[in-house]
């Protein structure tokens, strides 16, 4: 079994920077898939950015170019940084882990993630 906890969400104003990290807990297989998904209310939980067990990585194309997604194997924690922040990444973030799957063609669809973390609310005030 696998556990996954969030943190490091909050209320910032746009433009501002957070980093999100999810430390992962118990066994997983060598190859897998970890990503950050996010829900705004009314939509449907999107992938925004992942890291695959061989270090590839994928971004969403509304984060791309202010999102850096990073690992600490030693600490068995994944980060996202986001900078430039804007109201419309106001959401829950989610960590997800895929120990089922390990290339980035299947990083973004959700129905390949088992492991699910409970979530960290970011808001982002204009």
């Amino acid at each position: 079994q696998v556990q996954l906890v969030e943190s490091g969400g909050g209320l910032v104003q746009a433009g501002d920077s957070l980093r999100l990290s999810c430390a992962a807990s118990g066994r997983t297989s060598s190859l897998y898939l970890i990503a950050w998904f996010r829900q705004a209310p009314g939509n449907e939980r999107d992938f925004v950015a992942g890291i695959s067990s061989g270090g590839s990585l994928s971004y969403a194309d509304s984060v791309k170019g202010r999102s850096t997604i990073s690992r600490d194997s030693a600490k068995n924690t994944v980060y996202l940084q986001m900078n430039s922040l804007k109201p419309d990444d106001t959401a829950v973030y989610y960590c997800a882990l895929a120990p089922r799957f390990w290339t980035t063609q299947f990083m973004g669809d959700r129905r390949n993630y088992d492991y699910w973390g409970q979530g960290t609310q970011v808001t982002v005030s204009s």
